[in-house]
């Protein structure tokens, strides 16, 4: 395996764990918003001094899970947009739509990257880039992590449509529409229509 598929498959597993462990820590209130929105804070204050200072333990995380570009642009981007993603899912939704969008962002949005990058084939209509199989997979596995909270056709209709959203490649995307801060917002307002219907 090259090392810069090595980084992207930690990567994706620390996305993976860390989003469900969230999802447990909320569930059981043994976290809240008012933690989540310290832990952004505190991210964003060693997200900017570590463009100056190398902190021993956040260094080596950063080397461990970040691109090398981005620790010296923007270290800890997706960490950060992340927990602003749950952030504001939290904030807009009630708390079983926010856990099972953040369900969405964790599991499905981990695994079709990894199948799509390690075995997918299928050229993605959608993408340029993007692989057919990483897509189903992802809609799978979020439908099934979002199902833990709410019903079958919710969490459908969100699975479906944050990874079709994930799959589309489009240039603003990269700079201002993070995978991370969209999709669970996008889950949430799919769940919501859904259920206003």
């Amino acid at each position: 395996m090259r090392i810069a598929d090595e980084l992207e498959f930690r990567r994706q597993m620390l996305h993976l764990v860390s989003g469900v462990v969230v999802v447990i820590l909320l569930y059981f209130n043994i976290i809240n918003i008012y933690i989540i929105f310290l832990m952004l804070l505190l991210g964003l204050i060693l997200s900017i001094v570590s463009k100056k200072i190398k902190i021993p333990f956040i260094y080596w995380m950063l080397k461990k899970f970040e691109r090398p570009h981005q620790i010296k642009s923007f270290p800890g981007k997706g960490p950060l947009f992340m927990m602003l993603g749950i952030f504001l899912a939290l904030f807009f939704f009630k708390k079983d739509v926010a856990l099972a969008s953040i369900m969405i962002l964790s599991v499905g949005d981990s695994l079709s990257h990894i199948v799509g990058r390690y075995f997918g084939r299928t050229k993605h209509p959608l993408s340029d880039v993007k692989l057919l199989e990483g897509s189903i997979v992802g809609t799978i596995s979020a439908f099934l992590g979002a199902l833990i909270f709410v019903n079958a056709l919710e969490a459908f209709f969100a699975s479906l449509a944050a990874m079709t959203f994930e799959a589309f490649e489009i240039k603003a995307k990269k700079h201002f529409a993070n995978d991370n801060l969209i999709l669970p917002l996008l889950s949430g307002v799919v769940i919501s229509i859904i259920r206003s219907i």
